[in-house]
């Protein structure tokens, strides 16, 4: 079945005037999101207390909702677990991957990865002493640098600045080829492009929830591993709801059986909360659709933009299928521009040192958004309303 996508932006509650474009940052309301909060925090927590673990199934919704949002990922039933931070993930994923490669040090990644997945790694390679290494290079050189001493591969699927794509089973396939395993950051994937990870044979990948997925800000990160490892990684951050019987309070830590062992502390229920509102609309939409219609959005505001606002350069790849779904645009002033247009009700971001970004999610993101907001920054543009001194000063947040 088609999926709606005049249902699905009645779905969300977005400022009267608005046009957002942010929704690769933080996503938008979903309008049933309040009262399932409501009803965790009065009915379950206010009403069940403690009982509510078991009453409410509060212990089971990092696994039932990985399930769901397995389905928008291509990944198998039971492979999926939330809970903790994105950078937590990446950690697991990248320790226990490389534990699996024990005779080889080296980690591979990308200069256009998001830093704090580079941090994590660096954090990690420090910590296992000299021996290690992490290796970057310019996306394009990715494929070139894999060598037969890699042990891991740790890219983000979608660059977080312009869009562009890695080839996911490519990439992949080569990754295995020389005997290396490879971490997959889907943070910019996860409800924008179309994932396939049980069929492009990953190993490992982890994701947020609070962008395309609308869990709402600090919203818990997933962990994917992959059937075949399930039972030999083992999760370098031993937590408690990682144990094979958690309440059996055992001294001695026993991982527990497939992804579970990848949990690590207390579940946030109010925010799962908040991602199952989200997830029931998602019930309702098919990858395919959301891809197609993603594409006919950034087209569009490719060609009005560069039309109408020559001095803006594109830094987004410009074969739809070479990027994920957002669309950059380069300018020696992005940041005061981007401030400009926010004042205009036209909301997306900056990224250093000069990208203004645009993300475009067709669950409520319009054909009529694309051209209002081609409008307002060809007004912006032409008059160079910009210029003032209150759009230059940077915020704390960009």
């Amino acid at each position: 079945m088609a999926t709606d996508f005049d249902r699905t932006q009645d779905l969300f509650a977005l400022p009267e005037g608005v046009i957002y474009l942010d929704g690769n940052s933080l996503g938008p309301l979903p309008r049933g999101a309040a009262e399932r909060v409501r009803a965790c925090v009065e009915e379950e927590w206010g009403g069940m207390l403690i009982t509510a673990w078991n009453r409410a199934g509060w212990m089971e919704k990092p696994r039932r909702l990985g399930d769901r949002i397995g389905r928008l990922l291509g990944a198998e039933p039971g492979s999926i677990v939330l809970g903790d931070t994105l950078s937590i993930k990446v950690y697991q994923a990248l320790a226990s991957a490389l534990e699996l490669r024990p005779d080889r040090k080296v980690i591979l990644s990308d200069t256009g990865n998001f830093p704090s997945d580079l941090y994590i790694a660096d954090g990690l390679v420090r910590t296992l002493g000299p021996s290690y290494a992490l290796r970057t290079v310019a996306p394009e050189e990715v494929e070139a640098a894999i060598g037969p001493d890699l042990a891991v591969l740790m890219l983000t699927e979608v660059d977080y600045r312009t869009g562009r794509r890695h080839d996911m089973a490519r990439l992949i396939a080569k990754a295995h080829a020389a005997g290396a395993l490879v971490v997959w950051d889907l943070a910019h994937s996860a409800g924008a492009i179309e994932v396939d990870l049980a069929g492009a044979g990953a190993d490992f990948a982890v994701g947020c929830t609070y962008k395309y997925l609308n869990s709402g800000p600090g919203g818990p990160a997933f962990i994917y591993v992959a059937p075949r490892h399930q039972d030999t990684a083992r999760p370098a951050l031993s937590g408690w709801l990682g144990h094979e019987a958690p309440f059996a309070f055992d001294l001695d830590y026993r991982p527990g059986a497939g992804v579970e062992r990848m949990r690590v502390g207390t579940p946030p229920v109010l925010q799962l909360a908040a991602l199952e509102a989200s997830l029931d609309i998602w019930d309702r939409v098919e990858m395919a659709d959301v891809r197609a219609r993603s594409i006919e959005l950034t087209q569009a505001f490719i060609a009005g933009v560069e039309a109408a606002c020559p001095s803006l350069t594109l830094a987004s790849p410009r074969d739809p299928a070479a990027r994920g779904s957002q669309v950059s645009f380069r300018h020696p002033e992005g940041y005061a521009i981007m401030q400009a247009l926010i004042a205009e009700g036209v909301i997306g971001d900056f990224r250093a040192p000069d990208i203004l970004r645009f993300g475009f999610t067709p669950l409520y993101t319009t054909m009529a958004d694309v051209e209002g907001a081609v409008a307002v920054m060809a007004r912006i543009m032409d008059g160079g309303l910009w210029d003032r001194a209150e759009y230059k000063r940077r915020a704390g947040v960009t």
